[in-house]
């Protein structure tokens, strides 16, 4: 397994090592001893979400509150996204910075998404596969979210003008500004 930290304190891009052969392919997709060796993180995963989504949606920007705040391990089983983390810790040197990667069916990659951080994806790919690792229960009364396209973010999620697809509670998300009253 590859771990590449990103410019963004305790997020990590996770490559597993990929076996190929005449029947097809095999990689950990976590392996909780090599991790902590390569990020200094001890992580319990204790719960598995997974998503179906067609091209062009849009999930995001999403995270949990205080105590109820999730570290996730995200990937795409199957299609392609673009997945986008924001960092939403006040006292971090990036506070507000973004990151975003490609995570596809094909290359196999991860992302590390630190507790304090809002995460969402943009689909573009038809039945994408996103599934999920958190190490920490869903809690919905915690659930909040920043707009993806919030102007004081700047995020590009490369969309050249396309329509996205969100959820009703997307499209009702708040700024930027407002979560940092």
């Amino acid at each position: 397994m590859k771990v590449t930290e990103t410019h963004l304190k305790g997020c990590f891009i996770i490559e597993p090592t990929v076996f190929n052969d005449l029947r097809g392919s095999f990689f950990e997709s976590f392996h909780k001893m090599e991790f902590a060796e390569k990020t200094g993180l001890e992580i319990e995963f204790v719960q598995d979400n997974q998503s179906i989504s067609q091209k062009g949606t849009l999930r995001g920007l999403h995270f949990q509150e205080n105590e109820f705040a999730q570290a996730k391990l995200v990937r795409v089983i199957s299609g392609k996204v673009l997945d986008v983390v924001v960092d939403l810790r006040k006292e971090s040197q990036t506070f507000g910075n973004s990151f975003s990667m490609i995570l596809s069916g094909e290359n196999n990659k991860q992302l590390f998404v630190p507790r304090g951080f809002a995460h969402g994806f943009y689909v573009l790919e038809d039945e994408t596969v996103f599934n999920y690792k958190c190490d920490n229960y869903y809690y919905k009364a915690a659930q909040k979210g920043i707009r993806y396209n919030d102007s004081d973010l700047a995020i590009d999620w490369c969309l050249d003008g396309k329509e996205v697809i969100l959820s009703e509670k997307d499209k009702h998300l708040m700024t930027f500004k407002q979560f940092c009253q």
